[in-house]
């Protein structure tokens, strides 16, 4: 939502899609419009493009992976700025400095900053820059997506995506620097201080990370009438009250 996407498919399991969409429903009390896919086997985050390619079609495409949290703060203006710079030619990728890169897709990069490679979960890190899960391509990533043969984990692999993108000399890789927080939500210990993470950061501020309502108000998807319809709903005392702030102060802005 933070760089403007308003259409919006979300992929995850039989079994969890119907709460998902029971969330959600189709997005338009947000401004959003959301759809739904299924996933019937986990087979790598590449099989996104293929499971997508309908929702897709001849449009840019931005893939986020429903388990880690960014918090770019005055950065995400230079990362929207790179995206915006690659629009329709070139994929973009961030990396994010990490203490543990065998977890992780890794990327080289050169003596001059340029990228040489990209090396799913290696058992020899050659950087401890690890590719974050978000990622931005041209709608050719679904016929990329189609030559890719599951690895040796039985996956079909991003890696091997940017890798493609990669030989083409069309992969632009923004490191994340610091100041920016990328969390892998993916892990029980990683939940928890993703949690604990979050928490400091709103104590601290007085202001919450990814209120979907409020970035839907502050970014014009939806108007005056609509925010108060989502705060009359909002059964949360704490959180209704935070959906009220926002409220009484862009009309103090405006």
């Amino acid at each position: 939502m933070m760089f403007g996407i308003t259409d919006i498919l979300i992929i995850s399991t039989p079994q969890d899609t119907p709460n998902i969409q029971r969330l959600f429903n189709d997005g338009s009390g947000l401004g959003l419009k959301i759809s739904y896919a299924v996933q019937p086997e986990p087979r790598g985050i590449a099989q996104a493009f293929l499971i997508a390619e309908d929702f897709i079609g001849s449009d840019d495409v931005c893939l986020i992976l429903g388990d880690n949290i960014f918090h770019m703060g005055e950065q995400l203006h230079i990362f929207k700025q790179a995206v915006a710079d690659n629009e329709g030619r070139c994929a973009t990728i961030f990396a994010h400095h990490v203490s543990d890169p065998e977890r992780f897709g890794i990327v080289e990069f050169d003596s001059r900053g340029k990228v040489v490679s990209i090396e799913e979960k290696p058992k020899q890190p050659k950087s401890n820059y690890a590719s974050v899960g978000l990622y931005f391509y041209p709608s050719d990533v679904v016929e990329k997506a189609k030559t890719l043969k599951p690895s040796a984990r039985g996956e079909l692999e991003i890696a091997d995506i940017n890798n493609l993108y990669l030989k083409e000399g069309r992969l632009s890789v923004v490191p994340m620097r610091r100041g920016a927080a990328w969390l892998d939500a993916g892990t029980p210990d990683s939940l928890m201080e993703s949690g604990t993470f979050v928490q400091i950061i709103e104590k601290r501020q007085g202001l919450k990370i990814a209120c979907i309502e409020e970035i839907a108000y502050r970014l014009g998807f939806i108007n005056d009438e609509q925010m108060l319809k989502l705060i009359s709903e909002t059964k949360g005392v704490d959180y209704k009250a935070y959906l009220n702030k926002v409220y009484e102060e862009n009309h103090e802005l405006y």
